[in-house]
C-alpha cells in the first residue's frame, strides 16, 4: 500500500504539471451498473462471508470499503476528464480487474474499469445520443489476466477487452477476453513489444473505440516478485509509449490506471509508474498543442471569411 503514497509524493515533487484531485467515492447506483446489489450491500455493511474476504485477499473494514469506492470513483473521474479534454487523465491506483459482478478476488473489490466504461456509455447516451453508442476499449497490460473484466463484458459488443498476460500466472482459471495474448515466463522486451504491436493491429481490425482505458501494470517489470516476465525499465516505457501513441494518432481520449506492481524493491515499482506518468505528460502536451493549433486555424478561417 505504501507505493501509492510514494507515487503521489514523487509526482508532486518531480512532475508538478500533473494536476492532482481528490477521488470521489462511486455511488451505489454507479457500482450497480456492473455489480450485483447483494454484493454492493455486503461490502457496504461489512457482511461479506469469511470465504469472500479470503478470495479478495484482505479483511473487511470501513476503510477498505471506502477505498474501494474511491478507487472506482477515481477511474470514473479520469475517464470523464479525458473525454471532456480529449486527452489523457489517470487514477493513481485502480486496475482492479479481478473483481467480478458478484464477488471480489485477487486484491480487487469492485471493478473500476468496468464501472467507468459503463458509466461513460450511460452519460454519452444522455448527452450525445445522436452520435450512437460510446465504444470503449480496455487495454489490460497488467501481468495478470483481467478475468473479472473479461467475464463482465463477455457478451457486450460495445466494449473490447484486450489482455497481454503471463500464461502461467494468476488467475489460473482465465476468462476469455475479446483478445488474449499469453506470454511465456521470462518474456523480454523485444518479444513483448512485438506481441503488443500485433495485438493492437488485431484490435484495430475488429473494433473502433471512442475511449481507451489502459491498465498500465508495473508487474511485467523484471524486478517484480510476482510477474515472472523480464521487461526492463526501457521496455516498460516503450510499452506505455506505444499505447499512448496509438491513442494519440487516432485522437482517442485515454484514461490510464496503475494496476499491479509488487517489486522486491518498492522504489523500482514506483519508478516504472513514474515513467508512465512522464510519458503521459509528454503526450498530453502533444494533445494540447494540436488543440491550440486547431483553435488558431478555426479562428483564422473565421476572420478570413468575415474580412471585407
Amino acid at each position: 500500500m505504501a507505493k501509492y503514497a510514494r507515487l503521489r509524493e514523487r509526482l508532486t515533487r518531480e512532475l508538478p504539471q500533473v494536476e492532482l484531485r481528490e477521488a470521489q467515492p462511486a455511488s451505489d447506483g454507479e457500482l450497480a451498473l456492473v455489480h450485483t446489489p447483494g454484493y454492493i450491500e455486503a461490502v457496504r455493511s461489512g457482511t461479506l462471508a469469511p470465504a469472500a474476504q479470503r478470495e479478495i485477499g484482505f479483511p473487511w473494514s470501513p476503510a477498505m470499503a471506502e477505498r474501494a469506492r474511491r478507487s472506482v470513483g477515481a477511474t470514473v473521474q479520469a475517464c470523464r476528464r479525458a473525454l471532456e479534454d480529449g486527452g489523457l487523465a489517470a487514477n493513481l491506483a485502480g486496475g482492479t480487474h479481478h473483481a467480478y459482478a458478484d464477488k471480489g478476488s485477487g486484491f480487487c473489490v469492485f471493478n473500476d474499469a468496468a464501472v467507468a466504461a459503463r458509466l461513460m456509455q450511460a452519460e454519452h447516451a444522455r448527452t450525445q445520443r445522436a452520435r450512437g453508442m460510446l465504444r470503449v476499449a480496455i487495454i489490460d497490460l497488467d501481468v495478470h489476466q483481467g478475468n473479472g473484466t473479461a467475464k463482465i463484458f463477455a457478451h457486450d459488443d460495445s466494449v473490447f477487452t484486450l489482455s497481454l498476460h503471463g500464461a502461467k500466472n494468476f488467475p489460473f482459471r482465465k476468462e476469455p477476453s475479446d483478445l488474449d495474448v499469453e506470454l511465456a515466463d521470462g518474456c523480454g522486451d523485444a518479444e513483448y513489444l512485438e506481441a503488443l504491436e500485433r495485438a493492437l493491429e488485431e484490435m484495430e481490425r475488429r473494433f473502433e473505440p471512442g475511449l481507451l482505458i489502459y491498465l498500465a501494470g508495473a508487474d511485467p517489470h523484471e524486478g517484480d516478485r510476482l510477474g515472472r516476465l523480464k521487461l526492463t525499465f526501457d521496455g516498460m516505457e516503450a510499452r506505455d509509449r506505444r499505447v499512448m501513441d496509438w491513442a494519440w494518432t487516432r485522437r482517442l481520449p485515454l484514461a490510464f490506471v496503475m494496476a499491479g506492481g509488487y517489486g522486491t524493491d518498492m522504489e523500482a515499482t514506483v519508478q516504472v509508474q513514474m515513467n508512465t506518468y512522464r510519458t503521459a505528460v509528454e503526450y498530453q502536451a502533444r494533445w494540447f498543442s494540436a488543440a491550440a493549433t486547431a483553435v488558431t486555424a478555426r479562428a483564422a478561417t473565421r476572420w478570413h471569411n468575415a474580412a471585407p
